[in-house]
């Protein structure tokens, strides 16, 4: 599962593994030490920890990386590419971060968020088309590929294979 940050990616993931009875990775969660504010792990041992999880029989896995994918996409079988207008995104990431539930989807354990500025240029300006490079790299991967590109795309989805509530 891919797409800019704080598009649905992590709720998603938690629900499919629920209804197929697979583990959920959170590739933010390996990416960054629990208990920090996001501080990130040495890339090496990320990117190690991100190996050991596709060796897995099955997975359902949500995050980026881009210098990762070639090998996570080697060993899916199918992508979802979830991606929503900036602005929503960007009051998902105040709500997340202010309201702090340590039981969110993708929720770095033991974590205190703090609103960051990088994070919401991250959201705003760099990554605001970055579903575009994402739908390129899938569509390039031939993995079969379903793209939400709308909240109501994913609610559409949501309903259509019988998910639990996003909520």
């Amino acid at each position: 599962m891919l797409g800019p940050s704080n598009a649905g990616k992590s709720t998603l993931a938690v629900a499919l593994s629920k209804k197929l009875g697979l583990p959920a990775v959170h590739l933010d969660q390996l990416h960054h030490l629990p208990h920090t504010d996001w501080k990130q792990r040495p890339e090496a041992e990320f990117a190690a920890l991100h190996d050991a999880a596709i060796l897995e029989e099955q997975w359902v896995i949500e995050g980026n990386y881009s210098r990762l994918m070639p090998q996570r996409f080697a060993r899916a079988t199918g992508a979802i590419l979830i991606s929503s207008n900036h602005w929503l995104r960007f009051s998902r990431y105040l709500k997340r971060t202010l309201i702090n539930r340590s039981n969110r989807a993708g929720h770095l354990e033991g974590a205190k968020d703090s609103v960051k500025w990088e994070m919401i240029q991250w959201i705003l300006v760099k990554t605001r088309n970055s579903g575009l490079k994402y739908a390129k790299m899938l569509q390039e991967s031939g993995l079969p590929l379903i793209e939400c590109h709308t909240a109501e795309a994913l609610n559409n989805l949501y309903r259509a294979w019988d998910l639990p509530d996003r909520r």
